[in-house]
């Protein structure tokens, strides 16, 4: 559940292999730069079941999301 509100979204580009799966599962947050990589089509948006399973599908988790007005950690969570 995403209970709202907006997110902060990031892909960390130097662990990203370009699986595609993001932009697969989210077409409107994420795209594919042309070396491949992922990359967040703004740095907020609105919280949604879509993001959220588009960093949850990343093979080697280099999509990070953080609440926009608190910092926390939404995926992956902070143990």
């Amino acid at each position: 559940m995403t209970g709202g509100g907006r997110w902060r979204v990031t892909v960390d580009r130097r662990v990203c292999v370009g699986s595609g799966q993001c932009a697969g599962a989210a077409p409107k947050a994420f795209r594919l730069g042309p070396a491949h990589k992922s990359h967040p089509v703004a740095s907020e948006t609105d919280a949604s079941e879509e993001v959220l399973a588009a960093a949850e599908c990343c093979p080697v988790e280099a999509v990070a999301i953080r609440r926009a007005d608190t910092g926390e950690a939404v995926f992956p969570p902070e143990d």
